[in-house]
């Protein structure tokens, strides 16, 4: 014991403190007596205080289990017993606290705590999470008079998660993850019995029928968890597994495998529960093949690890030794799992990248170094690791796409499809050679390898049927689908990102039909690099061809054409997997535009003056204005421009064919559009918008410097100075940017006659909500509490008070803010409308709520800083977000300046 006690004061900074505290528990832990010390540890009373109780009995069973663990009294499925039956104890006695609180003198009924994961099969770790779902009987539960039962349901779920949660001096007695319940993006954390067994009975996913295979009633009402998970069992353990449901499940085990493990070299930083080779594999391993021949015998549907690898061996489906082998090696890499977890009390899983690090894990378990723990790991991680891949690869080569039309049929349908019979029309398409790319033998042979897997990962979509046509489009655009298709058998998870790149952004499945080549970015995952900066994407623009002689503007369009549209589409699929802040792509594509514009008008410029020579003094000067001009575009933006020109109106060109000062800027400003907007077999770059120069429609396209500086200074209206509040000079000399930006900055800085400033502002967005009604409930531009009162409260504010004038919105704010010219809380709530207006306009477009939960929880991950938030919380923060806009704005239009 002495031993064990000294490596855990050594190279345990949790324990150690834990040693410090409990000195009559390290006592009996040094006479050797565990059994006393763990009874000792759950008696632990604070009195008067249940809650802080538990959280010191948890402090208690952490020090007794390991140190039971680092001596080697206890194995493996004594250490993971007894920390499963403290957390199932502490969820008893949350509960009860939970119960006593919302319901005083009732007993707990009605309420049950299904346990998933590790928990449920008994297994837990040193430092893990929970898993439940949890469920209520409205007839059963005990509640207040005037209480519903949902929220009353949601009451108690919610006090027992903070119970058990909860971190204070003393720690945190559970950390709980109710994710695994049925779309946690949009249910509550606790569901009727009735509602749960509906969706597991026929809208469940296959991950979800393997994640209930080591569940249990784990605390609570444990006659109402019987009975549901009673009543669930056909949804477990099918008598007849078809290939759909076959395929779904080996779908399962390849996604973790290319999720994790991809790339993953064993080593310093390895993650010994999802690599290759890792626990994970050993766990679905056995599942994979508990689930396929479990629902014909009963004796394989044990929940522990272990117990499974045994049974499947007693029933001749794996061999006894590869039962022994992965048994032996799973507890091998539980243990050292559990060593991470005990150096800071951390539910990691990963070896320490730092030297001294993995030295201290190392010496924990007794070993010498880090090097002697890699050699100790790698035999065992190549083991596990080959035996997954025979599995899978078994898997692979044991199943087909039917032939059978009718088998074609139902088995689309079984996987998705809700027109069976298109999609095995398709099929029969693909394999008829039909399509060019697939004439040649060999290509058919890559389509039946990869087709079960791909057809499965189309029915899984949302809307499979639609995704399966763009999937069409997609490989009737390429030169030739046999390696493609060689890789989508090789790679699943490049499978999973198409699909969710075709079936999730419209924009950029159109994209890539029309330049399938992009597909190259997904496969090396360059889409997902760093953004380049303004230098790195000028000089990418600059890479094609030199312009220098007549022709070749052309293929300089095409060019830039085309490197807009690679980083244009790497932008969107950041967006879709949630790898990008949404307005850090909002900037990357203004400053993709900005190159853009910089590269094709420079080009268009020396195009014109071979043939019509230059004006002297003369140059052409752009501004951006709205969303460009502030930095900040979407994927579905134009470009609202200014085009002006400098020098003598009596001027004339010295080429070959001279023009007239402004007849020559006019024609040079149409070139330069034409270059941003017109289609080429590069396809479309930009939509551009001129109507926010001088006079609008009824003047030039090219404005003189002179006459642009007038009309703001006498002409131009409210709107127009509020559009100016965004103006940015985007091409041009450094001198000319420099006199424009002047006379911008003396506009924007004139007193104004307060009483017309405010007619003005709130007539105009008047003129707005009549005839730009917004298109939906998430059109967050347009609603009330939207991006569009946001601005016009900016610029209300910025005309009234001739301050913060920087044309990207959020950073005027910003200035407003501390100026106390806005509220609290308004840069937050513009942040979160600009992160939705950049993330909906790719993923929904319409305006209107994703019916599907993987669009919402795609949506929520990328909007809701932090991640994983759900759909419920961002739904949450839009109404907070759009009440402190729409208070704000009324204050103003109402006259509270």
């Amino acid at each position: 014991m002495s031993d064990a006690l000294a490596r855990a004061r050594a190279h345990s900074p949790f324990l150690s403190g834990l040693i410090e505290r409990w000195p009559d528990l390290v006592a009996l832990i040094g006479e050797g007596d565990f059994d006393a010390a763990l009874i000792a540890a759950l008696t632990v009373q604070v009195e008067g205080d249940s809650v802080a109780s538990l959280r010191k009995q948890r402090q208690g069973v952490a020090l007794v289990t390991a140190i039971a663990d680092l001596a080697d009294a206890w194995d493996l499925a004594k250490v993971t017993r007894t920390l499963s039956d403290f957390a199932d104890a502490a969820c008893d006695a949350a509960l009860s606290a939970a119960f006593a609180e919302r319901a005083p003198g009732e007993a707990v009924r009605g309420l049950a705590v299904i346990a998933l994961g590790k928990l449920g099969s008994h297994e837990l770790n040193y430092s893990s999470d929970i898993d439940p779902i949890l469920i209520f009987d409205p007839a059963t539960l005990p509640r207040r008079e005037r209480d519903d039962p949902n929220e009353a349901a949601v009451r108690i779920a919610r006090r027992w998660v903070e119970i058990l949660s909860q971190r204070t001096g003393d720690g945190h007695v559970l950390r709980v993850d109710l994710r695994l319940r049925p779309t946690p993006e949009v249910t509550p954390i606790v569901l009727s019995v009735d509602a749960a067994i509906s969706y597991y009975e026929s809208q469940a996913m296959a991950w979800e029928q393997a994640a209930f295979i080591r569940a249990r009633a784990s605390a609570g009402d444990m006659a109402l968890g019987a009975y549901f998970l009673d009543t669930i069992q056909p949804f477990i353990w099918r008598r007849s597994m078809d290939f759909g449901q076959i395929k779904r499940i080996g779908d399962i085990s390849q996604r973790i495998r290319s999720a994790y493990a991809s790339g993953q070299a064993f080593g310093p930083g390895f993650d010994l529960k999802r690599g290759r080779g890792g626990i994970r594999e050993v766990e679905f391993f056995a599942q994979v093949q508990q689930l396929i021949h479990g629902g014909r015998d009963s004796s394989l549907r044990v929940a522990d690890t272990s117990d499974a690898l045994m049974a499947l061996a007693a029933a001749g489906h794996i061999s006894d030794e590869n039962a022994a082998m992965l048994s032996a090696h799973y507890a091998t890499l539980r243990t050292i799992e559990h060593r991470l977890q005990m150096v800071d009390d951390q539910q990691t899983h990963s070896l320490p990248k730092d030297t001294a690090a993995m030295d201290g894990v190392a010496r924990l378990h007794g070993l010498t170094d880090g090097a002697a723990l890699l050699a100790m790991l790698g035999p065992v991680i190549d083991q596990v690791g080959t035996a997954f891949d025979s599995m899978v690869s078994a898997d692979k080569q044991g199943v087909r796409w039917p032939h059978d039309h009718a088998e074609s049929v139902a088995t689309a349908s079984a996987i998705g499809f809700a027109d069976g019979t298109a999609a095995a029309r398709r099929v029969a398409e693909w394999r008829s050679g039909q399509m060019r790319v697939l004439r040649s033998a060999a290509a058919q042979g890559a389509l039946e390898d990869v087709l079960p897997a791909l057809m499965t990962a189309i029915g899984a979509a949302h809307q499979p049927d639609s995704v399966l046509g763009k999937f069409d489009r997609l490989i009737g655009g390429m030169p030739s689908a046999i390696n493609f298709f060689n890789l989508l058998s090789a790679r699943p998870q490049l499978l999973t990102l198409l699909v969710a790149v075709l079936g999730h952004a419209p924009t950029l499945a159109d994209t890539l039909a029309v330049r399938p080549e992009l597909i190259e970015g997904l496969i090396d995952a360059s889409v997902f690099n760093a953004m380049p900066s303004p230098q790195m994407l000028a000089r990418a623009m600059a890479a094609g061809p030199v312009d220098d002689v007549a022709g070749n503007l052309e293929r300089q369009l095409d060019h830039v054409r085309r490197v807009v549209g690679d980083y244009r589409f790497a932008y969107g699929v950041q967006l879709v997997e949630g790898a990008a802040d949404p307005l850090t792509v909002a900037l990357g594509l203004a400053d993709l535009a900005d190159a853009a514009l910089e590269s094709l008008a420079a080009a268009t410029v020396r195009d014109f003056e071979r043939a019509h020579g230059r004006i002297a003094g003369g140059e052409l000067l752009i501004l951006a204005l709205g969303r460009l001009g502030g930095q900040a575009l979407t994927h579905a933006s134009d470009l609202d421009l200014i085009l002006l020109f400098t020098g003598d109106l009596m001027a004339t060109s010295d080429g070959p064919r001279a023009l007239g000062t402004t007849t020559y800027f006019n024609r040079l400003g149409q070139r330069v559009i034409a270059a941003l907007s017109v289609p080429t077999a590069a396809g479309r770059l930009y939509e551009v918008d001129t109507r926010l120069r001088p006079q609008g429609t009824q003047g030039p396209l090219v404005a003189s410097f002179d006459a642009f500086a007038r009309y703001q200074r006498e002409d131009a209206w409210t709107w127009e100075h509020m559009a100016l509040a965004r103006a940015r000079p985007v091409f041009g000399s450094a001198a000319a940017r420099a006199k424009v930006q002047a006379v911008i900055d003396a506009v924007l800085a004139t007193a104004r006659d307060q009483a017309k400033l405010h007619a003005d502002v709130v007539k105009m967005r008047g003129q707005i909500a009549a005839h730009k009604p917004p298109k939906g409930p998430l059109d967050v531009k347009l609603c009330d509490g939207g991006l569009v009162d946001a601005e016009f409260a900016i610029h209300a504010q910025q005309l009234r008070h001739n301050i913060a004038f920087d044309p990207c919105l959020d950073a005027a704010l910003t200035e407003l803010v501390a100026a106390g010219l806005a509220p609290a809380g308004s840069v937050e709530a513009l942040h979160l409308l600009m992160r939705m207006l950049v993330t909906l306009r790719l993923m929904a477009p319409d305006g209107q709520y994703p019916q599907d939960a993987e669009t919402r929880a795609r949506i929520a991950h990328a909007c809701v800083p932090g991640g994983d938030a759900g759909w419920t919380r961002l739904m949450r923060d839009h109404a907070a977000a759009r009440a402190c806009i729409k208070a704000w704005w009324a204050s103003i239009r109402d006259g509270s300046w």
